[in-house]
This record gives structure tokens, C-alpha cells and sequence, in this order.
């Protein structure tokens, strides 16, 4: 997520809703108490005192109550999920939230003060590359691009301008189109390389032969400075600084994004791949 930012915090707000695993619960309902943090750049507000350059507390509250009384969970993981998402897409100065739902009537059968899930959700910032070397490269770029912002988890930032490079890793094949583009999303690592390879799915991607010819290629190149590695993901990319492709459309958009484990900008490793070249 982003840099340190200032808090607006609210404090124990009672909302009565029907929410639980037990039919009761979800029948007759009982209070919750919330408690929430909403992180954001109080700066702009405070220098000039007007209320449109702040986020207004009331009306998160009101959203909060709203949200919790008019959807039944079975659990308050679920709730939580649900609250802090919409206040996420609700209120755009806010750019992280850490909210915690409290249940003091749980059905627990023993003496207890009470029980929660405290979770906290945020706007990350990713970087992809795109590419594509069969059929109408354009199009299947264009839909891409229109398919990540019909995602209201994704808010699609700079697009790099089109390039043409030769294929990368050996593989007798066309030329590629390529790019690279920058998003905030509300999708974790996993989920977003998930919704990439839904979006390649709808081009006719096949994973057939690596480095190999493809309607249309999607990768993350960075999520936030993460640095993370699984059996399907590994970021930041792999051998991204060896790839023109990648850096040269980089630098148009982000040229002074620093490698979080090579400690270099995006133009500088780009320099330092024509100096190899």
C-alpha cells in the first residue's frame, strides 16, 4: 500500500443488523459495534478548512450502517470484507481503511467482553507489461485495456504508447506490439494474475510453449515494492531488466519507479541495458 498518511477515526458506532451463522442471529439481529480508520491526506483539507477536500465522517458512518443493515453475512470476516470494500470504492481520498467489527452478543455460552475481526484493506499500486504477436495485435490490446477498466477493482492510470520489438527468448515468431501500464487495485497479487489470465482466456491466450507466439501476454511487473514469490507468481518479474520491451514503455510511465532489489530506476536500467545493447 502507499506511504505513512493521516487517520479520521470513528470510534465504537453502533449499528443494529442481522448478521451470524445462527438462524436467530440473522432473524432477530442484535448490535455490532465498528470501529474504523480510514487512511488519507488530511493536508489539502486542513490548509484551506473546506469540507469537499476532506472525507466527510458522517457520511461514512451513515454509509457503514446503510451497508451492514441492508446485506445479511454469516460471518463478520464477510462483513468486515464487504464494509471495507465499499468504503474503499465509496470514498476516493481514501486510500487505505482499517476496520474492526465487534460482536458483544455473540452466542458464545460462556462470560466474555466480546469478539471481532479487525482487517485492513487498501489501494495498491501495480504495474503491467502487455504484449501480443497474432492476429489484430490493436484489438486484442484495446480489449484488454477495456476489460481491466470494467473492473470496479481496478482503477487504470497511465497507458504507455505502442512499441514494436522482436521476440524475446529464441522463438522463431512475429513481431510484438508492446506496452505497460499502471493501475490501483483492490485485488491482491493472486487475484489480480487471476483476473489477468480471464482477461488473456477471452483473447484465445494458449499456454503452449514458453516464450512462444500469443494473441495477448498480461504480466505484473510490480505490485507496490513487494517483493513475493509462489509457485505461480514471482515479483518483482523476473529478468524485467533485461527486457527492452518491458523498460522502454516503463520509462514512459514510470521512469523513476525504483527496482525495490535492484535499487535502480526504471531509466536507469534502461541506460544500462543500451550500454549492454
Amino acid at each position: 500500500m502507499s506511504e505513512r498518511m493521516d487517520e479520521i477515526r470513528i470510534e465504537d458506532l453502533e449499528v443494529y443488523a442481522h448478521h451470524g451463522v445462527y438462524p436467530e442471529e440473522r432473524e432477530k439481529g442484535q448490535t455490532f459495534l465498528v470501529r474504523a480508520v480510514l487512511y488519507t491526506d488530511t493536508r489539502e483539507a486542513g490548509l484551506t478548512d473546506r469540507l469537499e477536500l476532506s472525507t466527510d465522517y458522517g457520511k461514512v458512518c451513515h454509509f457503514i450502517t446503510a451497508w451492514m443493515q441492508e446485506h445479511t453475512c454469516q460471518l463478520i470476516e464477510a462483513v468486515a470484507d464487504g464494509v471495507a470494500r465499499q468504503i474503499l470504492l465509496e470514498f476516493p481520498r481514501i486510500r487505505e481503511v482499517e476496520l474492526e467489527i465487534r460482536k458483544p452478543q455473540a452466542p458464545i455460552g460462556l462470560p466474555f467482553g466480546c469478539v471481532s475481526v479487525k482487517i485492513r484493506r487498501g489501494w495498491h499500486k501495480a504495474y503491467l507489461s502487455f504484449g501480443s504477436n497474432l492476429g489484430g495485435r490493436e484489438a486484442y490490446i484495446k480489449g484488454a485495456l477495456e476489460e481491466l477498466k470494467a473492473n470496479p477493482d481496478i482503477r487504470l492510470g497511465k497507458v504507455s504508447d505502442l512499441i514494436e520489438t522482436k521476440p524475446y527468448g529464441g522463438v522463431e515468431q512475429s513481431d510484438f506490439l508492446n506496452g505497460a501500464l499502471e493501475l490501483d487495485t483492490l485485488l491482491s497479487p493472486r487475484e489480480l494474475l487471476e483476473e489477468l489470465h480471464r482477461i488473456e482466456g477471452l483473447a484465445g491466450r494458449e499456454r503452449t510453449l514458453r516464450w512462444g507466439p500469443r494473441t495477448l501476454d498480461l504480466d505484473i511487473l510490480f505490485y507496490d515494492k513487494l517483493v513475493y514469490e509462489d509457485e505461480a507468481l514471482i515479483l518483482p518479474h523476473v529478468d524485467l531488466q533485461n527486457r527492452y520491451f518491458v523498460l522502454k514503455p516503463m520509462v514512459q510511465i514510470a521512469p523513476h519507479f525504483r527496482h525495490p532489489l535492484l535499487g535502480k530506476t526504471m531509466e536507469e536500467l534502461l541506460d544500462g541495458l543500451k550500454v549492454m545493447l
